[in-house]
């Protein structure tokens, strides 16, 4: 009967192409190995897995598919013997690789490496050189990670180029050196074409005030694209923004060279003020929910209000006709009205009113707020902190604690299993490898339901905690505001309205739809936290 083979071909990075001192090959290269390998032997190969950029080093077994596969087909008895170029293509896991190995040889699969010969598990002597094997590949795996780093730490601060594709702005060159593959090395030569567009976006963003969303619409209404030639995306825009290169500096990691002036595109000034704008910003939206944009002037509403019809924010106008104050016929009132931005400055395509008068708008949210407030005050504390909700928080702490000791336990356990088994490759255990592979098999499956569960107890609790603490603090927060708004100043009732209502959309005939920053559902006293209000002007 012929021996029946399974291949497994696996490299850690999409860049592997020759084979070399490092043990690393390609999947072709490793094909190869192996088919010339199975016919010196006689050997018939049926089937071939490949994985493609998996490290052997970080991917553990579970999470390996094609590793996975080719285990349920040797417990279907679907061939012979497991071939790969190197042993350390099945993994390089010192506390796990071993075991996966010597789990094919118990379940009646031998195992082949082209370069090493086959693994076995005869004697003690053999474990033992298993076990050392893969304690090497792992710890050669972490030795390899740190050269790359620092080769490439290195090759960046002396001024040369790491390697990928060219940035936006660049153009790949050949350099004129050979690396020690044999492989031509590239540099980075500005590109003059897409150089303007990158000076373009760094002007409007640093000089003009240019969002990355207002950007990539100038740049696509200019009929200016991507190097893709699809549309500028914002992301892409951002990213640009971002990109250290710009300023003649090339980095990998922690590593960064002296300006390569050559390859200055934008200078270093106008790098930090589009970071420094960036930044202000970002914090600007953390903050959104507590400070408004502005409490200045008389109108309640500020930096939280759009147009419902195309997206822009609503901004502040005194623009019209003044008319007489009807209490007071002698003073003369400006119109102060909400204004579409993107449709007076026709950067949007918006079919909604141009603008809505203040007092107007205004009047809607507060008839809001004050709902809200009269609602809270008709909710005892109590019964939102429920009784039967502390109960169920009880009983969720109570299956935590048994979790966590049922955990630890059988943790403590396979440790000492693994332990015994590193004991009995040496020759030091008082039980046999049979007896010990069982017992290991067992506590691994017992360690890995027993930490689902574990998960699972730490994620209802935590999520019961988060609710009962966040139900405390917005009551809290809410009855302290309510009693605070009917007295307060607008700039008070501003940062209250701010910190209420996350985003106000207005659409034509003053129909308002409003997001809140709480959840009002979880009070339970009725009302919609996404509710429309409506109300026609007198």
């Amino acid at each position: 009967m012929e021996n029946r083979v399974y291949c497994l071909y696996r490299v850690s990075t999409g860049k592997q192409v020759d084979y070399n001192a490092s043990n690393e090959a390609d999947i072709p290269m490793q094909r190869r190995e192996c088919h010339r390998f199975a016919e010196e032997h006689g050997w018939i190969i049926i089937h071939e897995e490949q994985e493609d950029g998996v490290s052997g080093h970080k991917v553990r077994a579970e999470n390996r598919d094609k590793l996975q596969i080719i285990k349920e087909h040797a417990r279907q008895g679907k061939f012979d013997i497991l071939l790969v170029f190197m042993f350390d293509r099945i993994g390089r896991i010192a506390d796990e690789t071993p075991f996966v190995v010597e789990w094919f040889v118990r379940n009646g699969i031998r195992v082949w490496s082209c370069k090493e010969g086959e693994q076995r598990f005869d004697s003690h002597t053999d474990k033992l050189t298993n076990y050392i094997r893969f304690w090497q590949a792992d710890g050669e795996s972490e030795k390899t990670s740190i050269r790359t780093k620092t080769a490439l730490g290195q090759l960046v601060e002396d001024g040369g180029f790491r390697g990928g594709s060219a940035p936006y702005g660049y153009d790949l060159v050949k350099s004129g050196r050979i690396n020690k593959r044999k492989h031509e090395v590239y540099a980075l030569a500005v590109n003059e074409a897409e150089a303007s567009v990158v000076r373009m976006i760094f002007d409007k963003y640093v000089n003009e005030g240019y969002g990355a969303q207002r950007i990539a619409t100038w740049l696509n209404n200019q009929g200016l694209r991507a190097r893709s030639g699809k549309p500028w995306h914002h992301a892409s825009i951002r990213g640009i923004l971002c990109n250290l290169t710009y300023t003649g500096v090339l980095r990998s990691g922690e590593s960064r060279s002296e300006v390569q002036e050559h390859l200055q595109i934008i200078t270093q000034a106008q790098f930090e003020a589009a970071r420094s704008i960036r930044e202000s910003r970002a914090n600007a939206a953390a903050l959104e929910t507590h400070v408004p944009m502005n409490t200045r002037g008389s109108t309640l509403l500020a930096g939280n209000v759009y147009c419902g019809h195309c997206g822009a924010r609503l901004a502040l106008t005194t623009n019209g006709k003044p008319y007489p104050c009807a209490a007071d016929p002698h003073r003369i009132i400006k119109r102060i009205r909400y204004i579409c931005y993107g449709k007076t400055r026709r950067q949007t395509e918006c079919d909604g009113q141009t603008g809505y008068t203040a007092h107007i708008l205004d009047g809607i949210v507060d008839k809001v707020v004050r709902h809200i407030f009269e609602q809270m005050w008709t909710v005892n504390k109590s019964e939102i902190v429920s009784r039967s909700y502390r109960e169920r928080m009880t009983e969720r702490k109570a299956l935590l604690d048994s979790a966590k000791r049922d955990h630890g336990k059988a943790a403590d356990e396979l440790a000492t299993l693994r332990a015994e088994v590193v004991k009995s490759i040496r020759g030091e255990s008082s039980f046999s490898t049979e007896t010990l592979g069982s017992l290991l098999r067992e506590a691994e499956e017992k360690y890995a339901a027993l930490e689902q569960q574990l998960k699972s107890a730490q994620a209802a609790y935590d999520e019961g905690q988060a609710l009962m603490a966040s139900l405390n603090r917005q009551y809290d927060a809410i009855i302290g505001w309510s009693e605070l708004y009917d007295g307060a100043s607008i700039e008070t009732k501003k940062m209250i309205v701010n910190c209420l209502i996350k985003r106000i959309d207005v659409y034509r005939g003053y129909r308002v739809h409003i997001d809140f920053n709480i959840d009002f559902d979880q009070f339970q006293f009725g009302l919609d936290c996404r509710r429309e209000e409506e109300e026609k002007p007198a």
